[in-house]
C-alpha cells in the first residue's frame, strides 16, 4: 500500500497542519459530479495518494427554506424557531482545522444537526486528526463511514450518472469494515458499546435516527437485520415455494418518514402468537407519540397482504390519524380468492390506504434498508417482474370490482328490446 503524503486539501479556513501553508482554493459548487470524478475521489481506499482534492456533497433539510452551507449559513440569519438537518458526503474526513470550524459553527447554531459520511479517513494515525473527529462527535456531529448504500445514494443524487446504476468497486465492503473499525477505535467506541448501539462493521444491527436522539432508547431499540436467505425465502413472490420447501411467514418492514423524505424511524416485525405483525406495527407507531401538527408518511413492505382482521385494525388506526398517510406494498396476496379477504383489501383502499404489489424497486429498497446484505447489491430471482405483474393484475381486479350499474347501462345500449309474444311461444316447450 502506498502511504499518504501531505497535500493541499480543499476546505474552509487555513490549510491543515502539515499541508500547504496558503489558504486553500475553494471551487464554485456544482450540482453534480461526473462519473469519473466520483469513482476516483470517493474510492474508499485504506491508504490513498494522488487525490489532492476533497469533495463534499451536501444536503440541507429545512422547513420551507433553502439555505447554503457553513460560510453561506453565516451570511444568512437562520430562524431560531426551526430545526435544520444537514448531511455531508465527503471523499475525505475533515482535517483538524476544518473540524474546529465546524464545531464552532454548531456551537453558534444550536438548532442545526450535522451528519458526516466519509469515504476515507484523513491521516487516521495522526493524533491531531483523531482529536478532530472526537470533537466533532462531542458537538452533536454524527461521523460515519460511507457504506454501499451511501455510495449508491450519493451516486444517484450527486453524480451525472447518465442513468447508469452504481457499480461497487473491488474491496468496497472489506475497506468499509476496516475503516469502520478504525473510526470506532478513534472515537473510543468499545466492542460492548458497539454491540449495544449496533455493530456498523458487519451491519448486523442498525439504530434509527429517532432512537439515536433518545439516550434512553439506545440500549433497547436496536433491531436485527434480516438475513439474506430469510429475505429471499419470505419475500420471494414465486407462486410456489422453491425447493427445499419451507413455511412462508408474515414479515412487516416499515419506514416512518417526514414529507421531505427524512426517515424518523424504521423496523421489522414478525407474527407472534395471537399478535400479527400488523398489530405490533400499530402498537409501535402509537407509542412514538407523533406530533399531531406535523404530517408523516409510512411505507410498509409485507410478505403477505393483511388478513381481514388486520385490515380492519389498520383502517381504524389510520382513520384516527389525520396526519398520517400509509402505503402498503405486498409481495404476495393472502387467500386472495376468498371474498372476506378481498373485502379487507377493499376496505383499506376505501380508507385512503394505498395497497400495491412490490416491484423490483420495492424489493431493492427493502434489501438495502432491512437486510444484512454485507454491502452486496440486490439480485433478483427468476421471473420476479413476471410474477409481480401477475399479482398486480390480480390485486387490481380485487380493488376494482365490476360496476354493475355500468354493466346494466351497456346492456341497455344494445337496444335489444323486449321479446315478442311469438318468440316467447317458439321458445317454450
Amino acid at each position: 500500500m502506498e502511504p499518504q503524503h501531505p497535500r493541499q486539501r480543499a476546505g474552509m479556513g487555513l490549510a491543515s497542519e502539515g499541508g500547504c501553508s496558503q489558504r486553500p482554493r475553494i471551487r464554485h459548487p456544482v450540482e453534480r459530479l461526473d462519473r469519473q470524478t466520483f469513482s476516483f475521489h470517493f474510492h474508499n481506499l485504506r491508504f490513498a495518494s494522488g487525490r489532492n482534492c476533497t469533495y463534499l456533497c451536501y444536503q440541507v433539510y429545512a422547513c420551507h427554506v433553502e439555505l447554503c452551507f457553513l460560510s453561506w449559513f453565516r451570511a444568512k440569519k437562520l430562524s431560531s424557531h426551526e430545526q435544520y438537518r444537514i448531511t455531508w458526503f465527503l471523499s475525505w474526513s475533515p482535517c483538524l482545522s476544518c473540524a474546529e470550524q465546524v464545531v464552532a459553527f454548531l456551537k453558534e447554531n444550536r438548532n442545526v444537526r450535522l451528519s458526516i459520511f466519509a469515504a476515507r479517513l484523513y491521516y487516521f494515525w495522526n493524533p491531531d486528526y483523531q482529536h478532530g473527529l472526537r470533537i466533532l462527535r462531542h458537538q452533536r456531529a454524527w461521523v460515519r463511514i460511507m457504506s454501499f448504500r451511501d455510495f449508491k445514494y450519493c451516486w444517484k443524487n450527486f453524480v451525472y450518472n447518465q442513468g447508469m446504476p452504481f457499480k461497487p468497486w473491488k474491496k468496497l465492503r472489506k475497506n468499509y469494515q476496516f475503516l469502520v473499525a478504525k473510526l470506532h477505535e478513534i472515537l473510543g467506541i468499545s466492542a460492548t458499546k458497539r454491540h449495544r448501539l449496533g455493530d456498523l462493521t458487519t451491519g448486523v444491527y442498525f439504530l434509527t435516527d429517532m432512537e439515536a436522539r433518545s439516550p434512553r432508547s439506545r440500549s433497547r431499540n436496536t433491531m436485527n437485520l434480516l438475513k439474506t436467505n430469510i429475505f429471499r425465502q419470505q419475500f420471494g413472490n414465486q407462486p410456489r415455494v422453491p425447493q427445499p420447501c419451507y413455511r412462508r411467514k408474515t414479515y412487516l418492514c416499515y419506514q416512518l418518514k417526514q414529507l421531505d423524505g427524512f426517515t424518523l424511524d424504521k423496523g421489522c416485525f414478525q407474527n407472534k402468537k395471537q399478535r400479527h405483525a400488523e398489530i405490533r406495527f400499530i402498537d409501535k407507531i402509537t407509542s412514538l407519540n407523533l406530533d399531531p401538527n406535523q404530517r408523516y408518511k409510512i411505507i410498509c413492505y409485507v410478505t403477505w397482504s393483511p388478513c381481514p382482521a388486520c385490515a380492519g385494525e389498520l383502517v381504524d388506526f389510520i382513520n384516527g390519524q389525520d396526519n398520517l398517510s400509509l402505503q402498503i406494498f405486498a409481495s404476495r396476496l393472502y387467500f386472495h380468492w376468498i371474498k372476506v379477504f378481498q373485502r379487507g383489501l377493499q376496505q383499506l383502499q376505501a380508507a385512503q390506504v394505498s395497497v400495491a404489489v412490490m416491484t423490483r424497486s420495492e424489493f431493492e429498497d427493502c434489501w438495502e434498508e432491512f437486510v444484512d446484505n454485507q454491502g452486496m447489491p440486490f439480485e433478483s430471482w427468476d421471473k420476479l417482474e413476471q410474477y409481480s405483474e401477475s399479482i398486480s393484475r390480480r390485486l387490481q381486479r380485487i380493488l376494482s370490482p365490476p360496476n354493475w350499474n355500468n354493466l346494466e347501462d351497456s346492456f341497455r345500449d344494445l337496444r335489444l328490446g323486449s321479446p315478442s309474444p311469438s318468440s316467447l311461444r317458439s321458445d317454450s316447450r
